[in-house]
């Protein structure tokens, strides 16, 4: 029965991950196209206004007000065959998922007059300032009301809904931003882009509210539960609620730690050097949006779904082809990237120049963006692997675990304040000094919660589903990407005076495809069995 449950889970998130990645590439490219004709529409320092600070407090209300709920909900219990138990744990589940909504309406009003309070001269005396900031609080309160019917369609299993939401809400958040850049002056370049984030969280909501039209009765009630010898009168289910308030007090460290350089980047930067920032970081996290963040909420999905809760921990029953089923895919995932980490350390500086200098706009070369785009290299990769391994943690997790892992967190923030400073103004290494010290913040929260899956995986008798042998390609295949490396290091070297363009670097570019072709072939020979194993399970799950 658990490996029928596990199967199908992996069916329906292989769905969703698949979907969400088609959608990110559609999301991504609709908006890398909108920025390359916004960053020769606005000034640097609109564009560094918009794309770091409106966009970190527009992530900093969505984030503190429902991602711990919305992750501790993914672990709500199957609803029950007996329909009296089925609106029972239904009604207790809604009404926790009302709680960002709630959350939202103080925590938007506080965050956006701490910012009006803080925001600098040269920040604030921007026409339309403040009303932008107003629309961005609103967006994401709107945005919020949907927060109650997203999580019912996540634990229906109704991906396509988020699918189809987002997608429609991306288009017209790019239509409308465009439209008012393109007919009113450069003055209201703040509203345009306040006014097209309003337009998302307001489609998310109406497209949810679509959705869900068959129930729309999301009042908290008083539910009576029968316990042992007596019965209760809840508005919570006790333990999904205990596990959300921990949830939610953790995302304030983790916030800091996600969006910290952002922050940093927003206090010490003029405005100019934050426009610059912020196209680096749209280029550098392309991959990581359209692939890796699909990857990271589908795998937290299954894992919620699939691994036995925490209050059974105990148990010597529980499934073990769940758990091996589970083991096997962080195991999959976990390979993947490290074959991502040695693509990207072995092609990406010897081809990062002429890659820059092709699609970075030219006001842009003489900015800090190159040099960034120089980490992003390192900070992909570690962003993938914290990514997969906090979502298993955030999954199997009990709230004693998470008050342990906040007190890691709370040393990582500290680590990542000071390493950021010193790398930045220390070292001389300017805004990429502070994406550096986010590439050590990751590496310190993955080894973390990697720690924590071998302990889980071997406290039940599994042992043996995870390894980090298992995450590390054999010898032969880390023996040609060194030999590439090298080849593609000397063919740098070779054409570093040749103008950086696609005729004249040529030949550079032609040993870069024939190393990559040789690392891939090796890959499939020496990896043929590991492939054959993942494509079976795949079938099976089928």
């Amino acid at each position: 029965m658990g490996s029928e449950k596990a199967s199908s889970l992996l069916t329906a998130t292989l769905a969703s991950g698949s979907s969400l990645v088609l959608l990110q590439l559609f999301s991504r490219v609709v908006t890398f196209v909108l920025n390359q004709a916004l960053v020769r529409l606005v000034s640097p320092q609109v564009f560094g206004t918009t794309s770091i600070q409106f966009e970190l407090l527009l992530s900093t209300i969505l984030f503190l007000s429902r991602e711990g709920i919305r992750n501790a909900l993914l672990r709500a219990p199957p609803s029950a065959s007996n329909s009296s138990d089925k609106d029972t744990v239904n009604r207790l589940v809604t009404n926790i998922s009302l709680l960002p909504v709630l959350l939202g309406i103080p925590t938007a009003a506080l965050s956006a007059i701490a910012y009006l309070a803080t925001s600098s001269a040269a920040t604030s005396s921007q026409p339309h300032f403040r009303t932008s900031v107003v629309f961005y609080a609103l967006a994401a309160f709107f945005e919020l009301l949907s927060e109650p019917m997203y999580i019912r369609t996540q634990n229906e299993l109704r991906f396509q809904v988020r699918v189809r939401a987002e997608g429609t809400a991306v288009v017209l958040k790019t239509i409308t931003t465009f439209l008012v850049l393109v007919s009113a002056s450069e003055d209201w370049a703040l509203v345009a882009f306040a006014l097209g984030q309003t337009v998302y969280g307001l489609t998310m909501f109406f497209s949810f509210v679509l959705a869900c039209r068959d129930n729309l009765d999301f009042r908290p009630k008083r539910v009576t539960v029968k316990q042992k010898d007596h019965t209760e009168s809840l508005f919570f289910e006790p333990a999904l609620f205990k596990l959300s308030v921990a949830m939610t007090g953790q995302s304030v460290v983790k916030h800091f730690l996600t969006e910290g350089d952002k922050f940093l980047v927003s206090r010490l930067s003029p405005l100019a050097d934050q426009g610059g920032y912020a196209v680096a970081a749209n280029y550098g996290s392309l991959m990581a949006r359209i692939v890796f963040q699909p990857i990271e909420e589908t795998a937290r999905v299954f894992f919620s779904k699939t691994l036995p809760p925490p209050s059974k921990s105990d148990d010597k029953k529980q499934d073990k082809e769940a758990l091996h089923t589970a083991g096997a895919v962080l195991s999959t995932l976990l390979l993947a990237f490290t074959h991502l980490l040695l693509l990207a350390i072995t092609f990406g500086p010897p081809y990062l120049p002429l890659a820059t200098a092709l699609v970075l706009p030219r006001k842009y070369l003489s900015t800090s963006a190159p040099s960034i785009l120089h980490v992003y290299v390192y900070y992909i990769p570690m962003m993938a692997y914290n990514g997969v391994l906090e979502a298993f943690f955030a999954s199997a997790a009990s709230p004693r675990d998470l008050r342990a892992q906040s007190r890691w967190l709370l040393a990582c923030s500290a680590a990542f304040v000071a390493g950021a400073v010193a790398l930045a103004r220390g070292a001389q290494l300017g805004d990429a000094g502070l994406v550096w010290a986010n590439v050590a913040n990751l590496a310190l929260r993955a080894a973390y919660a990697g720690a924590f899956v071998r302990r889980f995986f071997r406290e039940r008798g599994a042992g043996d589903a995870v390894g980090w042998r298992r995450v590390v390609p054999p010898v032969p295949v880390l023996t040609v990407f060194v030999t590439a490396g090298a080849l593609v290091r000397g063919s740098a070297a070779a054409y570093r005076d040749v103008p950086l363009s696609l005729v004249a670097q040529k030949g550079h570019l032609a040993v870069g495809v024939v190393s990559v072709l040789g690392c891939l072939v090796t890959c499939v020979i020496f990896e043929r069995k590991t492939v054959m194993r993942l494509v079976a399970s795949l079938r099976s799950a089928r």
